[in-house]
């Protein structure tokens, strides 16, 4: 399958003259990280994601044809209640990435209406969810001009994320989502995320993830220079080897439900994304204290009470404390007691594993 797959043949826009749409679109969390990219938003390596539930964007599309189409894109962004004209900039270069895909977008004026459930700046993805409930609301236009079926539309929808936000892919569906190529993932592809494609043991159904708000500022590197960091990188090449074979082994756990194996895969992939970046050139610490306490202090439980509570990070400073369902009790008592002060005004949040993005509204 290649670009061209996503591009329609024809389209009568004379179908659509005004409307809106609305998604709530959760964010996801890599447990196999994906850290370094090609052209066009291609993964060096494949991924592998819990997509979240409490941490969502809603989004509302609304738009209207224009008399004459111009050449340039007509949008207003209001975010939180407030016209946000810092948003502008990506959106113009996502508009300008997925085009060719949805030509029919210099025919309409847009305002984009976004909030989400959880801190911007935060260190939880925001761009995954915010760049996937867009793509979506897009798609549900090109939906109602031709005939599409479910497939093609998931697939469409994490291919336009992609090309906004790489981790945006894994942001479609749910429970499981696998972005990038891999000879051992049944329909992976390097163009969009699919749904794990085997049977999710009962270990994982409803798995828990309590973040824990260590730092909310605005984080210290971009994702996209960090990405841009690994062009370089000494250790680059071992790194996505090392990241494919680990996708492979958490494969397997997925399926056997096997959690003291998840804990040493999912926590050995947060440290090594950290240990990329202090080894790069520029190099970066984006854990602070508290996060170091926070990952000593599982340790030190796990050890005393043989728990399966373990964490993974992303590109920032924040924990994400992850837990069966059969733990929770236990593992939030834990938290409340023993983590909680670690957070920035002891700030933090409970979530679970979700099931995907939903339309909430259509009006057309």
């Amino acid at each position: 399958m290649t670009e061209s797959y996503f591009i329609p043949k024809k389209l009568d826009t004379s179908k659509l003259q005004k409307g809106s749409f609305t998604y709530k679109t959760p964010s996801n969390i890599a447990l196999v990280k994906y850290w370094g990219k090609e052209a066009k938003q291609i993964p060096k390596n494949a991924s592998v994601s819990f997509t979240l539930s409490a941490c969502f964007t809603l989004t509302t599309l609304a738009f209207s044809k224009k008399e004459k189409t111009t050449d340039s894109f007509d949008f207003d962004v209001y975010f939180e209640g407030k016209k946000n004209e810092a948003f502008k900039p990506k959106i113009q270069t996502f508009f300008e990435r997925i085009v060719n895909y949805v030509p029919f977008l210099k025919d309409y004026k847009f305002t984009i209406t976004t909030r989400n459930s959880f801190p911007h700046s935060s260190g939880i993805a925001s761009s995954a969810s915010g760049l996937a409930a867009l793509a979506l609301c897009i798609l549900e236009m090109e939906k109602a001009m031709t005939s599409m079926n479910t497939t093609y539309f998931n697939q469409k929808a994490s291919f336009m994320a992609r090309l906004g936000s790489g981790s945006a892919s894994r942001s479609i569906e749910g429970e499981v989502v696998v972005w990038g190529n891999h000879e051992k993932i049944k329909g992976s592809s390097n163009l969009f995320g699919v749904k794990y494609p085997y049977p999710l043991h009962a270990n994982f159904k409803n798995y828990h993830d309590t973040i824990l708000l260590v730092d909310k500022g605005k984080k210290k590197v971009s994702s996209t220079v960090g990405h841009e960091l690994m062009l370089n990188h000494p250790f680059a090449e071992a790194r996505f080897t090392q990241a494919n074979s680990n996708l492979e082994k958490l494969s397997t756990v997925l399926q056997n439900g096997d959690l003291k194996h998840f804990i040493s895969i999912v926590e050995s992939e947060a440290l090594t994304l950290h240990a990329m970046m202090m080894s790069s050139n520029p190099y970066f610490i984006l854990m602070k204290p508290n996060t170091l306490q926070i990952i000593e202090k599982i340790w030190a439980y796990r050890k005393q009470t043989n728990s399966n509570i373990c964490f993974t990070l992303d590109a920032g400073a924040n924990v994400h404390v992850l837990y069966p369902e059969k733990e929770k009790e236990t593992a939030n008592d834990f938290i409340i007691k023993e983590l909680i002060p670690y957070c920035q005004k002891k700030q933090y949040i409970c979530d679970r594993i979700g099931k995907g993005a939903k339309l909430i509204s259509s009006l057309k």
